[in-house]
């Protein structure tokens, strides 16, 4: 059973919120996944530092909700996360969890080698930086060791990306494209996680 971690990197329960609730349930439902999710949503989540406390202690110098985050990438085979667009790329919170994944990687250098990633990012225009906040979550997968996947070609190259028209969940809900794209995201990262783990499976 592939276990699956899905992070909500929203401030509100809206689009962002549903989506990852409804990839982890389509998980579910046709891969047989193991899965757990995670909000930032109303969490103490405070800004790296760089400080070089986690390199010299071996733990982060903050006590927050990112002690969830580390116990659950550690816990995952794959991991999906999703980010509303802000100004054109990622929210800032969910900025904030990728950067503190240093302490992580201080920790176990290698921790998060051979894990899968995708990524979804939703906003309220149909172009309005979807691309460009999927780029930055699949950075982050490149330099810790992870493996990225998309969603595949024609639909879904990068990853999900989703139109809510800011109409929060209603609105992702009624784009039938996007939602193609999600589930196309989903099948390919659940197909390549088995795939690593030395099962097969047609993508």
């Amino acid at each position: 059973m592939t276990k699956l971690f899905g992070i909500s990197g929203s401030p509100r329960v809206a689009a962002t919120d549903w989506i990852i609730k409804e990839a982890l349930r389509y998980a579910e439902e046709k891969w047989n996944a193991e899965t757990q999710y995670f909000s930032v949503r109303g969490k103490k989540l405070n800004f790296c530092l760089h400080c070089d406390h986690c390199i010299k202690k071996g733990s982060c110098i903050h006590d927050d909700a990112m002690k969830d985050v580390y116990s659950r990438f550690e816990w995952a085979d794959a991991v999906l996360i999703g980010t509303p667009v802000y100004q054109g790329i990622l929210s800032g919170q969910v900025k904030v969890v990728l950067d503190r994944m240093r302490a992580f990687a201080a920790r176990t250098p290698h921790g998060l080698m051979g894990k899968v990633g995708a990524a979804v990012a939703v906003g309220g225009d149909r172009i309005g930086g979807q691309e460009l906040a999927i780029r930055a979550i699949t950075d982050f997968y490149l330099i810790n060791e992870m493996v990225p996947v998309g969603g595949g070609a024609f639909g879904a190259n990068l990853g999900a990306t989703l139109w809510s028209k800011d109409k929060g969940a209603e609105g992702v809900k009624a784009d039938e494209e996007g939602l193609k794209s999600l589930y196309n995201t989903v099948n390919r990262l659940m197909a390549v996680c088995s795939i690593m783990k030395g099962g097969e499976r047609e993508i």
